[in-house]
């Protein structure tokens, strides 16, 4: 399995304070040396941070603001055909700008009063117990940086693009909103590091890049899926699976490419059930079961 530690944009600083993105050599910036300074300042600005102070405000360039108002544009008539019934809603609930790129500060007070979800600056990769951990408190790390403008449809790792978009809306939802929260919850009943990345991948291949079956059509309910331009097109035509959590937990995955395999849930209340339930109730012990489920079905 390709690691994402490994593949996301790793954030260093020295004993002089200054923070470096290391952009790998494929990454669309990696020889635009004006992004890469951005980056690093962008980031510097994340580490620098205090809970419990407002986020610092990130003034995002013309070039920054046309990449984002590319996304909203594209991505619109997608969502209207393709998203679930609940994410279309939350849309018209958070009325989040498309003509520029929002303060996490401004995401947060349009979350607060409906499902009391707010977010926290991340300079880049959060650690899986921090980051998942953090969600039983309904609090969302997020990036602020823009994905590079000459490729606006796509980004190798999560952008303020995909943490908004996908996830901010997903957070105003009743359903997707409580599965985040019992991710938090389920983090913190586990002690084996295995078994939360066994968490994890279901939770990558569900609230990240699940689908549904919704009024007799397939729609997407990930968040990968749907603030994905060119993602959300393909995603009917990959191979499609019933929930499985000994699958899910065990399979491999490459977050450099589409997903070439993914679960489908008959319904919502199949998401809420098999999903749900997983999050709420699953301890070291079960998920050793479950492991042991994985690799009978792998032999």
């Amino acid at each position: 399995m390709f690691e994402e530690a490994q593949l996301y944009s790793p954030v260093t600083h020295n004993e002089d304070g200054e923070v470096t993105v290391h952009l790998s050599r494929d990454h669309p910036g990696a020889e635009d040396r004006a992004y890469r300074a951005r980056r690093n300042e962008i980031a510097a600005l994340a580490l620098a941070w205090q809970p419990g102070t407002p986020v610092p405000e990130v003034r995002y360039t013309d070039e920054e603001q046309e990449v984002w108002r590319t996304v909203c544009r594209e991505l619109a008539p997608k969502h209207e055909r393709l998203a679930i019934g609940e994410f279309l809603e939350a849309k018209e609930r958070l009325r989040l700008p498309m003509a520029g790129v929002p303060s996490l500060d401004l995401v947060s007070d349009r979350l607060r009063p409906l499902t009391g979800f707010r977010y926290a600056p991340a300079a880049g990769l959060v650690a899986l117990r921090e980051f998942y951990g953090s969600l039983s408190d309904r609090l969302f790390h997020s990036t602020q940086y823009v994905r590079h403008a000459a490729m606006p449809l796509y980004t190798p790792e999560p952008d303020i693009i995909h943490e908004v978009i996908g996830h901010g809306h997903l957070l105003a939802t009743p359903t997707f909103s409580e599965l985040h929260r019992l991710t938090g919850e389920a983090t913190h009943r586990l002690r084996d590091e295995e078994n939360l990345r066994f968490l994890s991948r279901v939770f990558w291949f569900t609230v990240e890049f699940g689908v549904v079956v919704e009024d007799g059509e397939l729609k997407a309910y990930g968040a990968g899926i749907l603030s994905s331009y060119g993602e959300i097109d393909e995603f009917r035509s990959m191979e499609h699976r019933p929930l499985d959590l000994a699958e899910m937990g065990t399979a491999d995955y490459d977050i450099t490419r589409y997903q070439p395999m993914l679960y489908r849930a008959e319904s919502l209340d199949e998401v809420r059930e098999v999903v749900g339930g997983f999050f709420a109730s699953c301890t070291d012990e079960s998920i050793a079961e479950l492991w042991e489920r994985g690799a009978v079905a792998a032999a």
